[in-house]
């Protein structure tokens, strides 16, 4: 029996490639991400030797990111979601629109057509889920105020996306036709009403299943994916139980795709963000975590795959200009909409940073513009050369945010000193406020009020985070009868601790 199948070499040499290059990215302390971006760029078709299977990769790579979205609504629940929808919401629409509007004018200067102008602009508009995600987890903060901004945000360009790729087709349909004859649904809904409902029509009826889905997902999934898990979690398997959290997170979401027509990781995360009402939801997450890292792995493969050299050389200026929209331009849009609606600087540095790259939904759009013929191939081959670079310079992006927040503070501090009269030469007078100087410079840039709590515990352990390792701790250490004070940000947690420990802090890392 022959074992040299395109689906063998392709799984065995790219997590074999990416562990070498992933392994000296991070012995050259560089993001591991890009290690994963030259595997992809080596077995990619545009370069001698091994090549994997083009059809194969993304497809395993969606399942990276439908696991992907599915732990992250474990950590996310229906109520953070509606705590973030006066921000995320209108400020999502706003981003994409001015996003696509920078991407079109370049276009249009270019000399495409307006349609494949306004697709290439909305391509550039849209971020990575796979990248955001990852860059919160990474900075620690997805389960802070901002986390949920960032991942609320995301939600609302997923929901763009699912009307973009329906609206497209019929758009092109109806320029090429004159009607909107050319799409299934438009032309079953015609025949039964027995007039053209066009595309204004079929917009209605995809949002009306977006929100049939949304309904579906609240009223009838959170009854039955809590009662799935819970049956087989009393089965006494973990085998069977890993596996059950499998089948919900890639079963739920395919069926979603299916019958509402959103995207597979949208109905992943409702599917997670539903069990996490439950008290199984940290060891669902426990037992996908394994294979989400390693799939998600295979989506950066898929990325350096569609990378073309040429464009480099062909349109370098082109390609900058749209590296510049993309890290930059959408990044300061989305930065003044955060402060415009009255969050805080570090709120708006992070969704900033967060935004600035592009990946798969931009990759799906490009394709489906080619496939329409309406973007040019130059267009495509820009647009993922400007999500390797974005995705590249993204961790970076982070650190400059940090650095950012670290002169507010410092510009801050001199005001205040400045301002209560208090010289840097004048110890005595200065010992008090040098003192509270954090704290204010935190209610500065959180704009907040100052709130100092108070504890009356002494000889004790301070723990920051309450995640599981923490949880270990704190039992441990309540075992041995010492006294513990926990710093935890997440309000979810913080209420657990309060039910069960007096001495737990609501605090910001």
């Amino acid at each position: 029996m022959s074992h040299d199948t395109p689906f063998m070499t392709t799984i065995i040499g790219g997590f074999v490639l990416a562990f070498i290059f992933g392994a000296i990215a991070n012995r050259c302390r560089l993001p591991t991400l890009i290690g994963y971006l030259v595997a992809g760029i080596l077995v990619g078709p545009r370069t001698p030797g091994f090549v994997a299977s083009q059809s194969l990769v993304p497809a395993l790579a969606e399942i990276g990111i439908i696991l992907l979205m599915f732990g992250v609504g474990l950590h996310f629940s229906v109520k953070d979601l509606l705590s973030v929808r006066g921000i995320a919401f209108p400020g999502a629409i706003i981003q994409i629109v001015l996003g696509t509007v920078l991407g079109a004018l370049m276009g249009i200067v270019v000399g495409w057509s307006l349609g494949g102008s306004i697709v290439f602009g909305l391509a550039l508009s849209i971020a990575s889920t796979v990248v955001l995600l990852k860059a919160l987890q990474e900075n620690r903060i997805l389960e802070t105020d901002r986390g949920k901004i960032a991942v609320g945000w995301l939600i609302v360009e997923d929901l763009v996306i699912v009307l973009a790729l329906v609206f497209i087709p019929a758009a092109a349909s109806s320029y090429s036709l004159g009607s909107s004859a050319a799409n299934p649904l438009s032309s079953f809904v015609s025949q039964c009403v027995g007039f053209d409902i066009g595309i204004s029509g079929l917009i209605i009826i995809t949002l009306l299943k977006v929100f049939a889905f949304i309904g579906v997902m609240l009223v009838f999934g959170r009854r039955v994916i809590p009662w799935i898990l819970h049956m087989i979690f009393y089965t006494g398997s973990r085998e069977l139980f890993r596996l059950g959290v499998l089948a919900i997170a890639l079963g739920f979401a395919y069926g979603s795709s299916q019958l509402f027509g959103v995207s597979l990781s949208l109905g992943a995360f409702f599917a997670g963000m539903i069990l996490a009402e439950s008290e199984l939801s940290q060891s669902a997450a426990q037992e996908s975590l394994p294979l989400r890292d390693a799939f998600s792995v295979l989506f950066f493969i898929s990325v350096g795959m569609m990378f073309n050299p040429d464009v480099l050389i062909s349109n370098p200026i082109l390609l900058i200009m749209s590296v510049i929209i993309v890290v930059f331009g959408k990044s300061f849009i989305a930065f003044m909409v955060v402060i415009a609606f009255g969050r805080s600087v570090a709120t708006a540095l992070t969704i900033a940073a967060s935004l600035s790259q592009i990946g798969e939904f931009s990759f799906i759009l490009a394709a489906l513009g080619v496939e329409l013929e309406i973007l040019p191939d130059q267009a495509r081959d820009l647009i993922v050369a400007s999500s390797i670079i974005s995705i590249i310079l993204n961790p970076l992006i982070f650190i400059l945010a940090e650095s950012l927040q670290s002169i507010i503070i410092f510009r801050c501090s001199k005001l205040l000193r400045k301002t209560s009269g208090c010289m840097e030469s004048d110890d005595n007078t200065c010992i008090e406020q040098d003192a509270q100087e954090e704290v204010l410079m935190e209610s500065v840039l959180e704009q907040k009020e100052v709130d100092l709590q108070k504890t009356d515990l002494c000889d004790h352990v301070v723990l920051v985070g309450y995640g599981h390792i923490g949880k270990i701790i704190v039992q441990n250490l309540k075992a041995a009868g010492i006294s513990i004070l926990v710093i935890e940000d997440s309000e979810k947690r913080i209420e657990e601790l309060r039910s069960s420990y007096k001495s737990s802090f609501n605090g910001k890392y």
